[in-house]
């Protein structure tokens, strides 16, 4: 995996490269049972080179640790390795060119099943352009070979103050506990 950072660290190929402070590749065990994917790094993420770091990010972790996940199991990685705009949807320009990325980790990594962080990299990850979030998440679809499940961002559950989608997000990740037997 060092080698594939050390390879594309540099990318400038789309406007959020051109305009980055960090590069956020990824970070985890190279052997993870589980993939995260968001769809992009935000300010925080963008300032310190990692993914998941903000508000969000913390409660995601916060999270894996209550749930007993352990975190020596886990990946977390981004569709787009720079900041969008205005945290924009990622551009198609940046998906098209970062995807290739992703699936290139993906497939060094060979996790057990990807959790699909938000609305965003669940329509791109299964190709469902139409997916609402709120009615198919803790479903199980694919990428590639892979099982992905539609998970919440946890932004979300920020904005929503938890309640029934922090519940639903536990919910979520005890499925994902028992679908990597652990």
């Amino acid at each position: 995996m060092k080698k594939f950072y050390e390879k594309i660290k540099d990318c400038k190929k789309c406007p959020y490269g051109k305009k980055r402070n960090k590069f956020v590749f990824g970070e985890g065990n190279v052997n993870a049972d589980i993939v995260f994917v968001g769809e992009g790094p935000g300010k925080d993420e963008d300032l310190q080179g990692r993914p998941f770091v903000g508000r969000a990010g913390k409660l995601l972790r916060k999270i894996i640790k209550e749930e007993k996940l352990n975190m020596d199991k886990v990946y977390i990685a981004n569709i787009t390795k720079c900041r969008p705009f205005n945290n924009e949807d990622p551009r198609h320009e940046a998906i098209k060119n970062c995807l290739p990325y992703l699936q290139k980790q993906i497939n060094i990594i060979e996790p057990n099943i990807i959790a699909t962080l938000g609305r965003v990299p669940g329509r791109i990850l299964t190709e469902r352009k139409n997916l609402k979030i709120t009615k198919e998440r803790g479903e199980i679809d694919k990428f590639e070979n892979t099982p992905v499940m539609l998970m919440y961002h946890p932004s979300y559950l920020l904005r929503n103050r938890g309640g029934k989608r922090m519940d639903e997000f536990r919910k979520d990740m005890n499925k994902l506990k028992n679908y990597i037997g652990k």
